[in-house]
């Protein structure tokens, strides 16, 4: 019989007063909760937390609003309304559709966007419960998706000798939006906020709290795209998803749920800046973003490749 444990459930007033409590050790974060509850309730990782922080008590931490050539969007706003608001639609689309295309109607309402970015990862392996697989990413020696079943891990290699990937589907559109993530410590650029060193992490100190996400206004004749590859449209994890910002001067292109972290294909973007977007050209710069992809040993990931390389050719067209 599990025996269940108990925590302690504290409704922080400040952002300082969350991360004092962050900071004692043995403390998480819960803001919509659909991501910590599901690690809790499985007990995923070797040990629980004893406290839950909850920061939906800190005020002015929801809000979207547009002001000196940016839009700002308080780490507590639901992905919902970032899906549903004019103006990240009209101006910052690849972020309203990637807000849009995340998980369920339900889970949209609930998560936030700063629990989007910060989520763990969906490797079965590491989310199998009761800690059934004590793998590299939990300080065990193995990553048992090198020999296992591996379909949905990475195509560009492992990190640290992991093969999980960033599942987020709104790391992209803010990286090719060049949007920066401001904590109660810093401000931090998008491409940068997840960290290469320990794979599928985010660089956040133990009492850091992310509380706004920052992005540029897109320069004139510059137009942003998200697409997404999942098994279940309405509600799945993605495959591979794609966030692309073109102009005729510039272009920013991400990719997801492809590596540890979100991976910019750079060489595509240079193929395609300052060129008119059509069907030969996005292809071209399709194919060159996964010059670098490598199938994992038994080509089961394979197909993969074949579908980032399509997200990517999607994504440019979508920004004519």
């Amino acid at each position: 019989m599990k025996t269940w444990k108990k925590f302690a459930h504290v409704n922080a007033g400040t952002v300082d007063e969350a991360a004092s409590i962050l900071k004692a050790g043995k403390a998480a974060i819960i803001a919509g909760g659909t991501d910590i509850l599901g690690t809790m309730r499985f007990e995923i990782l070797p040990d629980y937390p004893e406290i839950l922080v909850n920061i939906k008590t800190i005020s002015d931490l929801d809000y979207i609003k547009e002001e000196s050539g940016m839009l700002r969007i308080g780490a507590l706003t639901r992905l919902e309304d970032i899906a549903k608001s004019d103006v990240v639609s009209a101006k910052y689309t690849a972020l309203a559709e990637a807000a849009h295309r995340t998980a369920s109607p339900h889970i949209r309402e609930m998560g936030t966007i700063g629990g989007n970015i910060c989520q763990l990862t969906r490797c079965w392996y590491f989310r199998n419960p009761d800690n059934r697989f004590n793998c590299l990413r939990k300080g065990g020696r193995t990553c048992y998706a090198m020999a296992g079943d591996n379909r949905y891990h990475s195509i560009f290699g492992a990190v640290k000798k992991c093969l999980a990937v960033n599942p987020s589907d709104t790391a992209p559109a803010l990286v090719a939006l060049n949007a920066r993530i401001k904590t109660n410590k810093r401000l931090i650029n998008a491409e940068q906020f997840w960290d290469v060193a320990v794979p599928g992490s985010t660089i956040l100190d133990m009492d850091e709290i992310v509380t706004e996400i920052q992005v540029p206004t897109p320069t004139k004749g510059m137009k942003s795209s998200f697409i997404k590859f999942a098994i279940r449209k309405s509600i799945d994890f993605p495959i591979v998803n794609c966030a692309a910002m073109v102009g005729k001067k510039d272009a920013r292109i991400c990719l997801n749920a492809v590596h540890n972290k979100p991976y910019r294909a750079l060489k595509s973007e240079e193929l395609i800046k300052g060129k008119s977007i059509n069907e030969k050209n996005a292809d071209a710069a399709g194919a060159a973003a996964v010059e670098k992809a490598r199938a994992l040993p038994g080509d089961r990931n394979k197909w993969k490749i074949q579908i980032a390389r399509t997200m990517v050719k999607r994504a440019i067209l979508a920004c004519a």
